[in-house]
């Protein structure tokens, strides 16, 4: 399905759009500054574009760029990643230098005391175990299943979720309003890992990391051994009743509001009053969202041997507090997950893993003196007006869309106008008041930040959902939809090249950060969005013939991405189309409606339009730089791991399915009828 570019830019002179498309590139061009935006000497030319887009962009590149020894892949997003992280080393080391005279309580103060602290390796190493003996101690004092439930319940508390995860989310009948939600958890490994046979190494590797684990914390060879045993039967058991990534997709696998009386009823062994008043909470009703989950932890409870229960228990502390404590621990943690489960050579240096720790605690402060060193309101006002351009263009897609009902469009058209862009960072930052970090106790302050975090995520249950609070840190490299605030969230972090360039022309800038924003507005009106309506309530707004007509069109993407086979070496291995079917219908819209707005960036300025930069057409540019935004190298054994549970396909494949279906990409190209790149007739996938 695609739009003329004469009949798209006559609809935006209706709507009185064309004088501000572009606008914002027009006056950095004026400047008479240019970047480097796209290097063409990256292009391979042993293929092109109309045979493989993405060996066409990238092979090259990659060829030329080894995987580092402490990553476990390499690309566009990795490249950003590194160089942001460069940015905020700064940022924390000069907090950490200054603590001690900061302001007390500053957000400077405690991030430059929790950076020192992951830095004083010596200070961890000579502590050794001693930070989680308390809690070893304690899960040895258990004697009964009602000191195991109890235990649990308190955890949470303290920072310690363990065998389900538990917070706050939107009612999935009213989206306006927070609830409880515990959702399914308590596994180290991938769902389908502790059961099939093509990962029986993956699991003997397991065991010998738990039994590692349980010696480095002074039990005997023998009893290691045991404990390992115990804990890859009991996750086993919770694995079986798991449900899959795939399953975990649809909605209604992942909501089950239930009154506490009830969840009393499926866990009569596990005391849910008792686990809400250990968390300061009054709860009617929560989601209970994965009803045979606790079925199987009840199950286990009442027949699963104490011993067992602390076997698990023990593990998990050590497990979850391993990359917090001395170098032995660490090391072990990273043998098994970082070179066994992902391939990973080497470790990060120290302080990259200091600073992710620093991320995790506390993100949103980090972001906040992140955003005043990083992110110009010049760069603000640009991806303003280029994610304004971009709804714009979504907005005629909804109007020509030839498989939705009259009805079913002004429906979506009503949610439309209530979509937000939120861009860079938060309007409000968040107050982190109360959580106390000492200097010189690095686990401890982790876990101090853990139980603030915790506490100030319960503290949302019962409130109205917050349009303007952000679930991500201004920081990160990436961006997102929420359904249940109906907002667009863009991160300052993801806003910088080769996504976003504040002098880059506008065939580099929506090829890149426009398609991204394209890909999450897209998920307000996919098939996960149609249950939900611009004020975030559940409301299935598709009439019967809509979703009739999307699932047909939706399942040619299914078996388009089931046919890739991704990893050389194991070719009988291929993409789970279902699972990743939200992501690829979000990557194809995404394309579409950024093309679609560049097209009318490039009629309001006529002469950019005409010229060529390197050779090449301001349309291939966009689709050279869509392109790269997937550049992308994953190590076997990761790749792997993400096969069997990340929602998204392989970069590589998203660099070609989705212009693979769009007829723009060809002609563009000149691409023929029977090149690779050119699906047509029926295997042609038009959604959006």
């Amino acid at each position: 399905m695609t739009c003329d570019a004469r009949n798209i830019f006559i609809y935006f002179m209706i709507a009185g759009l064309a004088g501000t498309v572009g606008q914002a590139h027009a006056q950095a061009s004026a400047s008479g500054k240019k970047e480097r935006v796209f290097d063409t000497y990256e292009l391979a030319s042993n293929t092109s574009a109309c045979q493989d887009l993405d060996a066409f962009v990238n092979s090259k590149w990659i060829a030329a760029n080894p995987i580092p020894d402490d990553h476990t892949s390499w690309g566009a997003f990795d490249v950003l990643v590194d160089e942001n992280l460069d940015a905020q080393r700064k940022i924390v080391t000069e907090a950490s230098a200054r603590a001690d005279g900061a302001k007390a309580g500053s957000i400077e103060q405690k991030i430059g005391w929790l950076y020192q602290a992951g830095m004083d390796h010596d200070t961890i190493n000579e502590a050794g175990e001693g930070p989680i003996k308390p809690a070893l101690m304690a899960i040895d004092a258990l004697k009964t299943r009602d000191d195991i439930a109890e235990y649990i319940a308190v955890g949470f508390a303290r920072g310690q979720q363990q065998v389900f995860s538990f917070g706050a989310g939107a009612d999935g009948k009213d989206g306006t309003k927070q609830i409880g939600v515990a959702s399914q958890a308590g596994l180290s490994l991938p769902v389908l890992y502790y059961t099939d046979d093509a990962h029986a190494d993956i699991r003997k590797a397991y065991v010998a990391y738990v039994e590692n684990a349980f010696k480095l914390a002074g039990a005997t060879e023998e009893t290691a051994n045991t404990q390992a045993s115990d804990v890859l039967k009991l996750e086993t058991q919770l694995a079986k009743a798991s449900l899959s990534p795939a399953e975990l997709r649809a909605p209604g696998n992942s909501y089950n509001l239930i009154s506490v009386d009830d969840a009393k009823k499926i866990t009569p062994h596990f005391n849910w009053d008792r686990f809400f008043a250990e968390q300061g909470l009054k709860v009617d009703a929560f989601s209970l969202s994965q009803p045979r989950f606790f079925a199987e932890f009840e199950r286990l409870l009442v027949e699963a041997p104490v011993s067992q229960w602390q076997a698990y228990l023990r593990f998990h502390v050590i497990d979850d507090a391993s990359p917090y404590l001395s170098a032995a621990y660490e090391e072990n943690h990273f043998q098994f997950y970082g070179k066994v489960l992902s391939g990973q050579p080497a470790q990060e240096e120290r302080w990259h893993r200091v600073l992710s720790v620093v991320n995790q605690s506390m993100g949103e402060a980090l972001g906040q003196l992140y955003v005043a060193r990083e992110f110009s309101p010049e760069a603000k006002k640009r991806a303003e007006a280029l994610a304004h351009n971009i709804l714009e263009a979504l907005k005629h897609r909804i109007e020509i869309a030839d498989w939705m009902t009259e009805t079913t469009k002004l429906k979506a058209l009503e949610k439309w106008k209530l979509l937000v862009v939120n861009v860079g960072y938060p309007d409000h930052w968040r107050n982190w008041d109360g959580l106390e970090i000492r200097r010189g106790a690095y686990y401890e302050d982790v876990m101090a930040a853990a139980r603030f975090n915790h506490a100030y995520e319960i503290g949302r249950i019962g409130k109205p959902i917050d349009r303007g609070e952000w679930n991500m840190p201004p920081q990160r490299v990436n961006a997102y939809y929420s359904r249940s605030t109906n907002t667009i969230n863009l991160p300052a972090g993801i806003l910088r090249p080769p996504f976003f360039y504040m002098d880059g022309d506008d065939a580099i800038n929506y090829g890149g950060i426009g398609t991204l924003i394209g890909h999450e507005v897209t998920h307000g009106f996919d098939d996960k969005g149609r249950l939900i309506d611009g004020n975030g309530r559940r409301d299935n707004w598709w009439a019967p013939q809509d979703e009739a007509q999307f699932k047909v069109r939706a399942a040619k993407l299914v078996a388009q991405f089931n046919s890739y086979s991704p990893i050389k070496e194991k070719p009988n291995l291929h993409v789970n189309g279902q699972l990743t079917l939200g992501e690829n219908i979000a990557d194809l819209g995404g394309l579409n409606v950024a093309y679609d707005a560049l097209q009318i960036a490039l009629q309001s300025n006529p002469r950019e339009a005409r010229t060529k930069i390197d050779g090449y057409t301001q349309n291939q540019r966009f689709f050279l730089s869509y392109a790269r935004v997937w550049r992308n190298s994953t190590r076997e054994r990761s790749s792997e791991l993400l096969l069997n549970g990340d929602r998204h396909a392989p970069t590589s494949l998203r660099a070609i399915g989705a212009p693979s279906n769009s007829p723009a990409f060809a002609a563009a190209f000149q691409c023929k009828p029977n090149d690779p790149m050119v699906r047509s007739g029926e295997s042609q996938v038009k959604i959006w």
